[in-house]
């Protein structure tokens, strides 16, 4: 059923919701299943976006989730976008 979902255009994220299992979890099972995975990544109208958010304020994490994706990738995408991260206290990092 998991790796059908997939196969029909599920992400792990929606997966990993539905049968209530971290999406790590999804993407362990379905490389034990040998299934190509898809890269998601973000879009460049999603980096702007993320970029929008993130200065508002959102945490990496809520900023990842609003877009479906890693925080890691959102991180990613700002410092190759010259964005200043803060810590997990909203200090500016060095």
């Amino acid at each position: 059923m998991l790796v059908q979902g997939y196969a029909a255009g599920a992400t792990t994220y929606e997966l990993g919701d539905r049968f209530g299992i971290d999406r790590r979890t999804v993407s362990a099972i379905l490389h034990q299943y040998n299934v190509p995975m898809r890269r998601r990544g973000l879009s460049p109208s999603q980096v702007d976006e993320a970029i929008h958010l993130y200065r508002l304020g959102w945490s990496l994490a809520r900023v990842g989730e609003h877009l479906a994706v890693d925080p890691t990738t959102v991180l990613n995408r700002l410092q190759e976008h010259g964005i200043r991260t803060r810590d997990t206290h909203g200090r500016a990092r060095s």
